[in-house]
């Protein structure tokens, strides 16, 4: 089976969670400093797919809130 992120969007990730344990890594616009790690994450993905590396489409709205909602009825149900 063929890999989902190539390896070069993995060292853009890796590159960017250095940055922020470094607390150098900076967000968008707004310049803040980034201390979450997913956020870290995120942002090492969009540099990713900016650079045309492969890396899988982001998840629109409407497909998470209906993995959410899905997953609300499962957990009802097992409580049953």
């Amino acid at each position: 089976m063929a890999r989902k992120y190539s390896r070069k969007a993995s060292r853009d990730v890796e590159r960017a969670m250095k940055k922020r344990k470094a607390g150098t890594l900076r967000s968008g616009r707004s310049k803040k400093k980034v201390k979450s790690r997913k956020q870290a994450i995120a942002i090492g993905l969009s540099e990713a797919r900016a650079k045309r590396r492969k890396v899988p489409k982001k998840a629109s709205k409407k497909n998470t809130a209906k993995k959410r909602k899905t997953a609300k009825k499962r957990k009802s149900s097992k409580k049953k």
